[in-house]
């Protein structure tokens, strides 16, 4: 019996010597195998489609049919399934032996017969029939797994389709190319048009494909589509991407990508690059490249507080050109593993400069240069031209064109005696007002003009205190001490604050105004007195007068307003 068979071996003898046939199976009957014996070739072929053998041994010359016709009808109808045979044969021509290994046989036995070679060669091929067994279920298993894989990330992409529109890639500037490694490409390319008219794309080279690139893919294109509509500037978009991968991507997953902001109508670019090759941008003017490079390691990889999220801002004249591409492009191999190369497409580049086929003669070297051996690496490729042409808004009303962005709204909020002794407002209101998408980059501009109304409304408001106090070291000192005290005795008092925000065009205006309970002041008799040391209201007053458009202090001077105007291209573009 075989070493590794739980059943005794069924074994298909084929012979047309009747004493050979008695032989055979006196030899496998007493080695505990089930021997089923056959005159000729054809019968062969009937016994194996009735009862499946283990082994089959065939002698060659037989009449009717002869062992190797016999052995070309076996295989066509054992299909993948493995059936050792064995040629029995008193040949000695290597044509003729050759003939036996290539019709079929899997080895021959020469007459006549040796019982210990038999034996032998039935264990081997019982092991190797075991094996076949073992390797033909792994191959189904894996056939199976990777059924569901390709189901999951089909899937996936449709999921990730939905999220991942084409954007703005159908602009007449734009011209893309993408082309999957596998049924999820590991390449993302997402484009969109913010509400200030300028044109966000973002190119990113996640780690891996598949699955592992469907995990990162979905949030930066939800992040990257959300935060472009309602109009957040390209390092609070960059950053916003890189907080959410670094949290859900596994250790040693992350993506190279490069993102621009590009502004036809004021002719600028910015640009973050983090970890993909260099971008061309073909001057027009000069007839030259301008190389911009990686600056930043790649999404993903550093925590938020370590995150560079700042931008290269570039001038741009009509004619300019800007390309970027994955590193597929560059570590695309041939059949003999050679990469198409840096020198090569920049040789390339410089070649076809300036001309309009570029574009498309980059991907036909590639292609070309790969030929008919598989890809080892998605492969991507932009160019985007700077033409004179209008991009239209998403949709043309500013205000109501993202109905999750704030715009126009109004908020009124009051703070008690109990919480002004603990709570600080600030940060909620900064927050709240950081959700203007032009206002969450001046979110520490606005934070000093929050701090220095509330701080005027609590400590000369509420608690009464005066500005005179901080004249010396010593009244610092004490101007705090009292400070403390009033608080923690504070029994009544409020501060209030009204926000209204009004959207425009390209920008909006924030209108802020803080009362409290307390006596108020004239600011006209208090500057009078401290004309030769200003107090807080002059120091306060001024400081909010230099960042606000305009000031107002409404009577009895507890009740003060300001209005503070933005731009998307107040420094900030």
């Amino acid at each position: 019996m075989s070493e590794e068979s739980e059943s005794p071996l069924n074994i298909l003898i084929a012979e047309d010597s009747a004493a050979d046939r008695l032989i055979l199976e006196s030899i496998f009957a007493r080695a505990g195998y089930v021997p089923t014996l056959v005159e000729n070739g054809a019968q062969a072929v009937e016994s194996f489609q009735a009862s499946k053998p283990d082994l089959i041994f065939l002698d060659v010359l037989m009449p009717v049919m002869g062992g190797i016709e016999a052995a070309r009808k076996i295989r066509a109808l054992a299909g993948d399934e493995f059936i050792p045979i064995v040629f029995l044969t008193s040949l000695s021509g290597e044509e003729s032996l050759v003939e036996c290994i290539e019709s079929g046989g899997d080895d021959f036995l020469p007459k006549p017969y040796n019982p210990v070679v038999l034996q032998s060669k039935v264990k081997a091929f019982s092991r190797m029939r075991d094996m076949h067994k073992t390797l033909a279920h792994q191959k189904s298993v894996i056939e199976l797994h990777n059924q569901h894989l390709i189901q999951e990330q089909t899937v996936a992409k449709q999921v990730y389709d939905k999220i991942a529109h084409s954007g703005c890639l159908d602009l007449d500037i734009i011209r893309s190319y993408m082309s999957p490694l596998s049924v999820f490409n590991g390449d993302v390319l997402v484009a969109e048009v913010s509400p200030s008219g300028s044109v966000m794309i973002l190119l990113g080279d996640f780690t891996g494909h598949g699955l592992p690139a469907a995990i990162g893919s979905m949030p930066l294109a939800s992040t990257f589509y959300g935060m472009v509509r309602k109009g957040f500037s390209l390092p609070d978009i960059m950053k916003e991407i890189n907080a959410k991968l670094h949290q859900i991507l596994p250790v040693g997953f992350f993506c190279c990508a490069t993102c621009i902001d590009i502004h036809i109508q004021k002719r600028r670019m910015r640009i973050w690059n983090g970890g993909l090759p260099e971008s061309y941008l073909y001057r027009a003017k000069t007839h030259s490249y301008e190389l911009l490079q990686s600056k930043n390691l790649p999404l993903g990889v550093l925590a938020e507080q370590d995150f560079e999220k700042s931008t290269r801002r570039i001038p741009l004249d009509i004619g300019d050109r800007f390309f970027m591409w994955s590193d597929g492009i560059v570590e695309a191999r041939d059949r003999t593993g050679s990469m198409f190369g840096e020198e090569r497409l920049k040789q390339l580049m410089h070649r076809h400069m300036g001309l309009p086929v570029l574009f498309d003669e980059i991907l036909r070297e590639v292609h070309g240069h790969i030929g008919e051996t598989d890809k080892d690496d998605d492969i991507s490729l932009v160019e985007v031209c700077v033409a004179d042409v209008e991009i239209g808004l998403p949709e043309e009303d500013v205000h109501t064109h993202v109905k999750s962005r704030l715009v126009d709204w109004s908020m009124a909020f009051t703070i008690a005696s109990t919480s002004l002794k603990e709570f600080d407002p600030l940060p909620l209101l900064v927050n709240i007002i950081s959700e203007v998408p032009g206002l969450k980059d001046r979110s520490t501009t606005l934070y000093t003009v929050l701090s220095e109304l509330y701080a005027n409304a609590l400590e000369h408001g509420v608690l009464g205190l005066e500005s005179r106090l901080k004249d010396t070291p010593a009244g610092f000192t004490e101007f705090y001490r009292l400070r403390r005290q009033r608080l923690s005795e504070l029994a009544e008092g409020f501060v209030s604050f009204d926000l209204e925000h009004h959207a425009a065009p390209h920008g909006g205006m924030l209108t802020i105004r803080v009362r409290d309970s307390g006596k108020g002041f004239e600011p006209g008799k208090r500057a009078e007195k401290t004309k030769d040391k200003p107090d807080y209201f002059g120091r306060g007053l001024s400081l909010l007068t230099s960042i606000c458009e305009n000031l107002t202090i409404h009577p009895p001077g507890n009740d003060i307003e300001v209005n503070f105007r933005w731009t998307y291209d107040d420094g900030h573009d």
